[in-house]
């Protein structure tokens, strides 16, 4: 019940607070230096993100001094479907080899929160099957693509709470939150606020990330 009401939660949030927020475009530049790929959490509004796509982007160019940034919003529809988390990791893997071919010399940072975090997860080789609106893997991007993406930034990842985390290859460039008493991703969790905290954690994962780009 607690983490039906935090996935219920983020269709309420932002409001009047979205009209003031100065919000990225959910664009890709033709090849930036960096750019930011973002998969929102479950009903969560917002252009990249309210609660963490949209403070991080912001939080990373200030803290990516002299690198252009670009944004893209991955394509899913974030909601309670059994198929959701595939559809945005198919979506976020074929992106990411898109822009890479395209663009040889950009970097990419990897945003997942809520159910964007089992996307972010399954993409980069994680399954998030048996997690709370997560799915079996269907795509990872590609040995090629590896070295470009800098850094994986999760929140109220959703395997936390199975016992899993990131290990292997992206495990040194993944940073991994989960506020206490957060049910999504904390086992016996009742804190649901805890799950509406994270754009507390914006700065300090733009900082984390910054450092490996």
């Amino acid at each position: 019940m607690r983490i039906r009401l935090c996935l219920a939660a983020l269709s309420l949030v932002g409001g009047a607070g979205l009209a003031t927020l100065s919000a990225p475009p959910a664009s890709a530049a033709a090849c930036s230096d960096v750019e930011l790929v973002s998969a929102r959490g479950t009903f969560e509004p917002g252009t990249l993100g309210f609660i963490v796509g949209d403070p991080v982007f912001s939080a990373l160019q200030k803290k990516a001094a002299g690198k252009n940034l670009s944004s893209y919003k991955v394509n899913y529809p974030a909601d309670l479907s059994p198929t959701s988390a595939a559809q945005g990791n198919l979506d976020l893997v074929n992106h990411v080899k898109s822009q890479a071919a395209a663009c040889p010399n950009q970097k990419f940072v990897l945003v997942g929160y809520s159910q964007g975090a089992n996307v972010v997860d399954n993409s980069i080789g994680i399954s998030s099957a048996g997690a709370v609106v997560g799915s079996p893997i269907v795509a990872t991007l590609p040995a090629a693509v590896e070295p470009k993406i800098s850094a994986v930034l999760l929140f109220g990842n959703p395997i936390r709470a199975l016992g899993k985390s990131v290990t292997g290859t992206y495990q040194s460039r993944t940073l991994d939150l989960c506020a206490k008493g957060d049910p999504v991703c904390e086992n016996g969790g009742g804190d649901v606020g805890a799950h509406l905290s994270y754009r507390d954690n914006a700065d300090a994962a733009a900082t984390f990330a910054a450092g490996r780009l």
